[in-house]
């Protein structure tokens, strides 16, 4: 089956959600720094068709809404067995919470790792969905988004009420 896509709104800007065998591979930002590294997806990302991306339309409309704080899609990120791991931590991340990319390269074997956690974060082809904004500085700042760092600082306020409301602050 070849790539399908379908383009939702969102207070973030134009999202481009593709799925190839049934599963989101990629949600792209319009100008985001990091375009898909599958060659087979510059060139098309296949038909437009609205009808398969229903679910992921209506659970990103609800997520802006602040109505949902996970999602329930089918998923297949395509990347290395290390940005796999990675991505894999990013889903562990609940809504309103943050970690840093130090506590994420601990958690992988070693405080060496940080910079290669970065970089398999601003790799994420899935963004929100698989939430790589969630990932912030040793000291709290927000560094790295390849969506953009105001895009970054919307999710997190967008999830900060719960945040509040468990005490964290980020």
């Amino acid at each position: 089956m070849s790539p399908q896509h379908v383009v939702v709104d969102s207070p973030i800007g134009a999202l481009t959600v593709v799925a190839d065998d049934g599963a989101i591979s990629h949600l792209l930002m319009d100008a985001a720094a990091h375009r898909p590294a599958d060659p087979a997806l510059f060139g098309s990302l296949g038909a437009i068709d609205s009808e398969p991306f229903a679910s992921a339309a209506t659970q990103l409309a609800e997520y802006f809404v602040g109505q949902r704080q996970t999602f329930d899609l089918p998923i297949a990120p395509r990347g290395n067995d290390f940005q796999q791991r990675v991505w894999a931590m990013l889903l562990e991340i609940a809504y309103g919470e943050t970690r840093s990319y130090g506590e994420l390269a601990r958690a992988l074997g070693g405080r060496d790792l940080a910079q290669a956690v970065g970089a398999a974060n601003g790799r994420n082809p899935i963004a929100v969905v698989v939430p790589c904004h969630r990932v912030i500085g040793a000291d709290g700042s927000l560094v790295g988004y390849a969506g953009g760092l105001d895009r970054k600082r919307f999710l997190l306020a967008l999830e900060e009420p719960a945040a509040l409301e468990s005490g964290r602050l980020f």
